[in-house]
């Protein structure tokens, strides 16, 4: 293997989320030395992922039919429709087990500073989503970070006059946690969405 095919294996490796020079160094070297058998099924899963994952045409999550499983299931109930960033917050609900309605992945959020608007997060196809006269309820479930809000807020605001109820997820103390531990923002917040 040349320095070349080394090198390239690395700065694909440094194109996932937090991993730097070293960190895939590490994983090219260990792969090579250690796991030639891995690298290769890794590679072969990757390029079946790249080629056969797609999005669904109902709630825009990933895919190897038109439609998912979840927008398939005719036991979700197509009233509520939950809004999330991405298929990983999509899959974090899922584990809950306490929502059976359907979803809708906007696989993003709105991001002015990168130049990330309303239509690179497919407010469009949502809008066109909700209005099948089937939703009724539109849950936000963006993340409470300052672009989830955002994104959450422009969504909110385009939904208004279209007759639907629209809610946003409750923030507030986590479950088993002390008060003197929890920052200020959250126990401010919990006093607020108090019920």
């Amino acid at each position: 293997m040349s320095a070349h095919s080394f090198d390239a294996l690395v700065q694909a490796l440094r194109r996932l989320p937090g991993v730097g020079v070293r960190s895939a160094q590490r994983m090219a070297f260990h792969l090579l030395q250690h796991d030639r058998e891995g690298a290769v099924l890794l590679a072969r899963s990757l390029e079946a992922a790249v080629s056969q994952v797609r999005h669904c045409v109902r709630c825009h999550t990933f895919t190897e039919d038109e439609i998912c499983v979840t927008c398939s299931d005719p036991r979700r109930d197509a009233s509520k429709l939950c809004v999330v960033e991405t298929p990983a917050d999509q899959a974090a609900l899922e584990r809950t087990a306490a929502f059976k309605g359907m979803y809708f992945v906007l696989m993003g959020r709105l991001s002015p500073l990168d130049g990330v608007g309303p239509r690179d997060i497919g407010l469009g196809k949502l809008i066109e989503r909700i209005s099948d006269g089937v939703v009724q309820e539109v849950i936000l479930a963006t993340n409470f970070t300052a672009e989830g809000e955002a994104t959450a807020h422009v969504i909110a605001q385009a939904l208004k006059s279209r007759g639907l109820s629209v809610t946003r997820l409750a923030r507030g103390v986590p479950a088993g946690s002390e008060l003197e531990y929890v920052d200020l923002g959250t126990i401010a917040h919990a006093l607020v969405d108090r019920r």
